[in-house]
């Protein structure tokens, strides 16, 4: 099997080397991470350094990764930095063995499929995405690059999600909804009418709180603390 790289080594990057594994496609070479010590385990495989020795193991002939990063915006930084240090690196598409996905659904590159996750009739997930665990994605539904799905969201039909967004864990898209670009659902939410751009969204039903900035914030819960002040 070929060998890749993992491009983040923390929860997120673990789920990613199970998924690998269990498809049989490609070995993981080993992981790469700014802030884990050159030689630390993760899981069965060491952490080989920064993105600084990418080139080097391209010439090495280990020329395909996944980056995984939870955070759009961070994915989306280091998605750019690889292509400027390594041009011609190929990133892939890992696609959990347990996804249902229609046989008319198209995922872009770079993206991450996890366990359990459907994708029905004609929907569609750009680039460099992620559709975690047990998400349901809705017939037609389209998801633009760098945008995220939680573990547990259901999204119905005919839904579009611009570029940037996260739906976070548990929520709900009700049919023909559109999700601007850079906004954020917030946890178990359920979203009955659009939501504009750059707004940070939650509650049920869903209502605007915010406006958020590009790059905000939004695993760490951290935007959270901003409800009292609201």
């Amino acid at each position: 099997m070929e060998k890749v790289i993992i491009i983040g080594a923390s929860g997120h990057g673990k789920v990613v080397a199970e998924a690998i594994e269990l498809n049989q496609k490609y070995s993981v070479y080993g992981y790469i991470d700014s802030f884990k010590p050159i030689g630390e385990k993760v899981l069965d495989y060491n952490v080989l350094g920064t993105e600084e020795i990418i080139p080097k193991l391209f010439d090495q002939g280990i020329t395909k990764g996944v980056v995984a990063i939870g955070d759009n915006w961070t994915r989306f930084l280091l998605v750019e930095k690889i292509k400027r240090l390594v041009p011609n690196f190929e990133f892939i598409t890992v696609v959990h063995p347990s996804v249902i996905l229609s046989k008319t659904a198209k995922i872009g590159i770079g993206s991450v499929l996890l366990a359990s996750a459907t994708l029905c009739a004609e929907s569609r997930v750009g680039d460099f995405c992620i559709i975690n665990t047990g998400s349901n994605f809705g017939h037609e539904s389209k998801i633009n690059n760098y945008s995220s799905i939680a573990p547990g969201v259901t999204v119905g039909g005919n839904v579009r999600i611009d570029t940037f967004s996260a739906i976070c864990l548990g929520a709900n898209i009700i049919h023909s909804i559109r999700i601007g670009m850079h906004s954020i659902i917030g946890a178990g939410a359920l979203v009955n009418k659009d939501v504009n751009n750059f707004r940070l969204a939650y509650g049920v039903p869903a209502k605007e709180i915010r406006e958020i900035s590009v790059g905000e914030k939004y695993l760490s819960g951290k935007w959270k603390e901003q409800k009292a002040s609201l």
